[in-house]
């Protein structure tokens, strides 16, 4: 039996922004790729903008309550990489309940391969970002409560 995924396993202090400052979805992809390429994935960003933008127009990963989850299968990449936002200001993100996006969470996994490792990555960040008393945290939250909250130590 495999250990259950948490989100401690792919994300650190350095891969948290707060008062994310960006205008538009189209923005904010761009802004994720740069960080992810600068933070050590091993992956250009120009690719991980891509994997990101083919990911969106299968279906909007704004999952609603102001929260998304853009996420992506990465050719080259070995592990998971976490990145977590809040933005200044809620963007519009064609979001299933079409409300406004402030929280982000980047999720750039290795390919097909790991499938079972993947949904249990996408599980352990959902499951943070249902419980509504978490969310109402990480609205408010430094970025080490942010990431104690985030990783539930």
């Amino acid at each position: 039996m495999t250990k259950r995924m948490e989100i401690s396993d792919f994300i650190a202090l350095d891969r948290i922004a707060l008062d994310l400052r960006v205008r538009d979805k189209t923005q904010l992809l761009h802004e994720l790729a740069a960080r992810a390429e600068a933070f050590g994935s091993g992956v250009r960003a120009d690719a991980i903008l891509a994997a990101l933008r083919s990911r969106e127009a299968l279906g909007s990963t704004g999952l609603g309550k102001g929260f998304a989850l853009p996420h992506a299968r990465i050719e080259g990449l070995k592990q998971f990489v976490g990145f977590f936002a809040r933005l200044t200001r809620p963007i519009d993100y064609d979001a299933i309940d079409g409300a406004p996006v402030d929280l982000v969470f980047l999720l750039l996994m290795p390919p097909e391969e790991a499938g079972n490792e993947n949904v249990g990555a996408l599980a352990a960040v959902s499951r943070r970002f249902r419980d509504g008393e978490t969310v109402a945290r990480l609205r408010k939250a430094d970025a080490a409560t942010t990431l104690a909250t985030l990783t539930g130590r």
